[in-house]
């Protein structure tokens, strides 16, 4: 009789983490020979790989104290049926992606009720920059953990949590390979138009409280730079979203969906306006300068400050890699369309603040590494050399 492959459990809670798991997935599967199995939660990037997510990824995709109080119920229903499929299909291990929060509760049930299944996290929390206690909590939950940043390891192996930096996933992206020209054809944009890439970020929660100060700004910019368009890429979950929230924009707006035009889309713009995230890390990657604007509810950011101890100069990984200010950032009280404006208005001449901030970008990119081996791969045998599957 012969043996079923190793079936991994993979949980993502956004689109970030949907890339990752998905390109997991890739590295998985090319190291065992196809002969591999996946079960669990994801979106678009992971179906694409195979899997037949247990749900809707956007269930889980929530951020911010008041977001995610009112759909608490909803949320915890999932759990519960993530946790029965978990028993169910009997998995080697269960591999969360970022989203500690849901992960988190998932993982303390695993290791409860079935302590035998391997317990994998990729994606450190950022206990550097706040809740540094939850590095403990990671260390008696978990099996491993997998983190993209050279120097996170050493906060979590302190505590006797078994580590392994793997990288970020961005430098194998084709986040500085798009065709701006083919993107301008496809879309029907004049070749000599200026174009401003517009990200409010890939939760409704975050789109929704940014876009209309992002649509402020915007329409601010459009009075000081002739013909401009507005391209727009977005994810599944929120596409709809988007694309009636910009139906009334007086500019020519393209609202896209898919990496290939993402990308292709960065390659055509002059700037962008984004959301901190793991976007700018690709706008870094595509050369391409940008303002950071970002906004949480008052409640969320006063807790975060006062009682959960948010120690951070900088939002964006940008500026926190390169510890200074590499790109503007306008957060909370001050992500102003006004301000949002002046700063990308700047980027469009080639002027002192364009050509600095090139140059700070492939900076980034520089300590963001390209090694031989893949973080996809590394990843993949990480967790091989964990569970003990195939031969490395």
């Amino acid at each position: 009789m012969t043996a079923e492959p190793p079936l991994f459990y993979l949980i993502a809670g956004e689109p970030s983490g949907d890339m990752l798991g998905a390109g997991l997935m890739a590295g998985l599967s090319e190291k065992l020979g196809g002969k591999v199995r996946f079960a669990g939660i994801g979106g678009e990037a992971m179906r694409a790989q195979g899997l037949d997510s247990l749900f809707p990824m956007s269930d889980l995709t929530v951020m911010g104290l008041t977001e995610v109080l009112p759909r608490l119920p909803h949320i915890l229903q999932r759990a519960d049926q993530t946790l029965a499929h978990i028993q169910s299909v009997g998995p080697l291990a269960v591999i969360t992606i970022d989203s500690w929060g849901f992960c988190g509760r998932i993982q303390k049930a695993v290791q409860k009720r079935h302590p035998a299944i391997k317990r994998i996290h990729y994606v450190a929390p950022m206990v550097w920059a706040w809740k540094k206690g939850r590095a403990k909590t990671l260390a008696r939950v978990l099996d491993m953990l997998m983190t993209l940043l050279p120097f996170e390891p050493q906060w979590f192996e302190k505590e006797g949590l078994k580590t392994v930096c793997v990288g970020h996933p961005v430098v194998e992206s084709a986040a500085g390979k798009g065709n701006g020209a083919a993107f301008r054809l496809r879309h029907g944009i004049d070749a000599q138009a200026p174009i401003l890439v517009v990200l409010p970020g890939s939760r409704h929660s975050e789109a929704s409280r940014l876009l209309p100060i992002f649509e402020q700004a915007v329409m601010r910019l459009s009075e000081h730079i002739p013909s401009l368009n507005a391209v727009i890429p977005t994810v599944e979950g929120i596409s709809g979203f988007i694309h009636k929230a910009v139906e009334n924009w007086p500019i020519p707006v393209t609202v896209t969906l898919g990496l290939q035009d993402k990308y292709d889309g960065f390659a055509a713009g002059q700037a962008a306006l984004a959301a901190s995230g793991t976007v700018s890390l690709e706008l870094a990657m595509a050369g391409l300068p940008m303002v950071i604007g970002y906004r949480v509810s008052p409640i969320t950011a006063f807790i975060a400050t006062k009682f959960l101890g948010l120690r951070v100069e900088y939002a964006s990984l940008l500026n926190i890699l390169s510890a200074k200010s590499v790109v503007p950032e306008f957060l909370q009280g001050n992500c102003k369309a006004a301000l949002l404006a002046n700063a990308l208005e700047a980027l469009f001449s080639e002027g002192p603040e364009r050509t600095a901030q090139i140059d700070g970008l492939a900076n980034v990119v520089d300590l963001l590494g390209g090694a031989a081996v893949k973080p996809s791969i590394k990843a993949a045998e990480a967790i091989m050399r964990e569970t003990g599957t195939g031969e490395l």
